[in-house]
C-alpha cells in the first residue's frame, strides 16, 4: 500500500489557523496557541510565517483565489436561479473565511495591506451585484433604473458583508460554529436575495419566492 505524502507544514500551519480563527476570532488566536495545537515549535511556525499577519494576509489570498472566478461569473446571471445559485455560493465562500468578516474592523485597523485590499474586494462585490442586477434587467425579470440598480447593488454588498457580524452579534455564542453554518448561510443569502424581489416583475418575483420558501420562516413578500 503506498502511503499518503505528508502535508507540507506550511499548509498545515494555513490549514490550523483558518479553523482556530474561524471558531475563537483571529485575536483570541496566538501563534502559540497555533504551534501547540499543531505540536510544533513557535520557531517553526517563525520560519514560515514571521509574524501573524503574514498568516492572516495568507488566508486572506487564499480565500481571494477561491472567491474570484464566482465574481466572474456575475456577469453569467440572467434570471433567478441564476442568482440564487451565485449569492448562495457567495456566502459558502465567505463562510469558509468567516474570521475575516467578523473581525473586519479590527483587521483592517492594524494590516495596512488589508486596508487596502478590502476595498478594492468591496469595489469588486460592487461591480458584481450590479452585473447580476443588469443581467435580470436586461433580460426583463427586474425593473430598476440605472441608479436605482447602483444603490441595490450597494445594499447588497452591505448585507454580504456584515450579515454574519449581525448573526453572532445575536448569537456569540453558537452563531458562527460549524453547527450554525446552514442557518447563517441561508439566513444571510435569503435577505440578499429578498432585496432583489421588490423589484422583480410578477413572475420572476413568484419563482424566488418558491426557492426561497422551503428554508424560510420569514412570511414571503
Amino acid at each position: 500500500m503506498v502511503k499518503k505524502a505528508p502535508r507540507r507544514t506550511a499548509e498545515r500551519i494555513i490549514e490550523t489557523s483558518l479553523a482556530l480563527f474561524n471558531r475563537f476570532g483571529e485575536p483570541n488566536v496566538s501563534t502559540n496557541l497555533i504551534s501547540t495545537e499543531l505540536r510544533i515549535s513557535p520557531g517553526n511556525l517563525y520560519y514560515h510565517f514571521p509574524a501573524k499577519d503574514e498568516l492572516v494576509n495568507a488566508l486572506f489570498d487564499r480565500y481571494l483565489t477561491q472567491l474570484n472566478p464566482l465574481l466572474n461569473a456575475a456577469a453569467d446571471v440572467h434570471d433567478v436561479e441564476d442568482a440564487w445559485f451565485f449569492i448562495h455560493s457567495l456566502f459558502e465562500q465567505l463562510w469558509d473565511h468567516r474570521f475575516l468578516y467578523r473581525d473586519l474592523n479590527d483587521l483592517i485597523s492594524r494590516n495596512r495591506r488589508l486596508e487596502t485590499e478590502v476595498k478594492d474586494l468591496l469595489a469588486r462585490q460592487q461591480r458584481a451585484f450590479a452585473q447580476l442586477i443588469a443581467g435580470l434587467h436586461h433580460q426583463g425579470a427586474l425593473q430598476l433604473d440605472g441608479a436605482q440598480r447602483e444603490a441595490l447593488a450597494t445594499h447588497m454588498v452591505v448585507l454580504l458583508t456584515w450579515w454574519l457580524s449581525y448573526e453572532y452579534v445575536r448569537n456569540p455564542r453558537h452563531a458562527l460554529e460549524e453547527d450554525s453554518a446552514a442557518q447563517a448561510l441561508m439566513g444571510g443569502a435569503q435577505h440578499v436575495l429578498r432585496l432583489l424581489s421588490p423589484h422583480l416583475i410578477v413572475g420572476a418575483r413568484a419563482h424566488l419566492q418558491s426557492l426561497l420558501a422551503p428554508y424560510s420562516t420569514a412570511p414571503t413578500d
